[in-house]
């Protein structure tokens, strides 16, 4: 990795705060790109379970602007979140103590917020974002206990913001668990120093858990699978107009920072000595890292099979095999 000052100096020049920053703000206040109707996940493709059932319930209850805006532009992200926040709490009742969970650029935080609630203090979260826009989603219903909120971009949540912040100070040893959510793209295609950066707030045996847009191996693929997510999913939330107007906007901008899949494995192998994928809708992925291999297995042990139908998945395997 370059010099940290380097580094944080790129991620101060980085769209995600400068160029973008209006459309963040605007879309988190809910002033727009509000979908035509709030996504609501399709239980048809979720286990039958009474957890999972409230689970979904209050995750549909916390939601804020931009959580229904992001849940209505890639398909099947909803359900995959709920998966995910599900195989969370299973993870952590197999844990002798509390789970403590980093959701870094998640908007709302509205899964930390639910597994916090919903876990009753088993798992405390901190989320983070530049807006207060999402801040104040987040505060909509009430001071959540066991959860809390960093309003700044990543970069600037440091180990000595942790220590002199009396109510993050408990999260100073390190997280069990740390989410990047689409966080990473926003900002440059520099995943070694990110991944390195972020990777000081995890406990040595920890979880480290990425769902990112990356480029495809071939150019045509990339434009198939945008066309398929457009035009297949994204258009029942939003008119076409709004959809080319955001690629306008943000995703021309956003796919200078994406990287491919290979060059995510080699920047992950350089921090982990495992890594699986355990979810995949178009150029979308989710991979899940860590150095303790048992940890890592008894996450993903805890999934179900992907929420989501199979015309969105170019992955053959899921949740087997090494990416690292």
């Amino acid at each position: 990795m370059r010099g940290l000052d380097d580094f944080l100096a790129e991620c101060e020049q980085a769209p995600r705060i400068n160029e973008l920053a209006g459309f963040f703000a605007a879309t988190a206040a809910g002033k727009n790109g509000v979908p035509l109707r709030k996504p609501v996940a399709d239980n048809r493709l979720l286990p039958r379970d009474e957890l999972l059932r409230d689970l979904v319930s209050l995750h549909a209850a916390r939601q804020g602007f931009f959580d229904q805006h992001y849940h209505g532009s890639i398909p099947y992200r909803l359900e995959e979140e709920c998966r995910m926040a599900y195989a969370v709490l299973k993870y952590a009742r197999h844990r002798n103590g509390p789970l403590s969970l980093y959701s870094l650029g998640t908007a709302e935080g509205t899964m930390a917020r639910t597994l916090s609630e919903l876990s009753e203090g088993q798992i405390r979260t901190l989320s983070c974002s530049p807006n207060p826009e999402n801040y104040e989603c987040f505060m909509a219903y009430g001071e959540p206990a066991h959860a809390d909120f960093f309003i700044g971009p990543f970069h600037r949540l440091t180990k000595d913001v942790l220590a002199s912040t009396p109510r993050l100070a408990d999260f100073k040893p390190g997280f069990d668990m740390i989410l990047e959510d689409t966080t990473f793209q926003m900002y440059s295609p520099n995943r070694p120093g990110q991944i390195e950066f972020v990777s000081q707030h995890l406990k040595q045996d920890g979880i480290f858990v990425f769902v990112e847009k990356f480029r495809a191996a071939e150019e045509t693929d990339y434009r198939l699978r945008e066309y398929q997510k457009d035009f297949g999913f994204k258009a029942r939330y939003f008119p076409p107009d709004e959809i080319e107007k955001k690629k306008a906007a943000v995703l021309n901008t956003m796919f200078g920072n994406e990287v491919t899949l290979a060059a995510m494995a080699e920047a992950i192998k350089k921090h982990f000595s495992y890594c699986v994928l355990t979810w995949n809708s178009g150029n979308f992925y989710s991979l899940a890292a860590s150095n303790c291999e048992e940890n890592l297995s008894r996450y993903v042990s805890q999934m179900g099979n992907p929420a989501i139908p199979h015309e969105y998945v170019y992955e053959a395997s899921l949740q087997g095999g090494s990416a690292a």
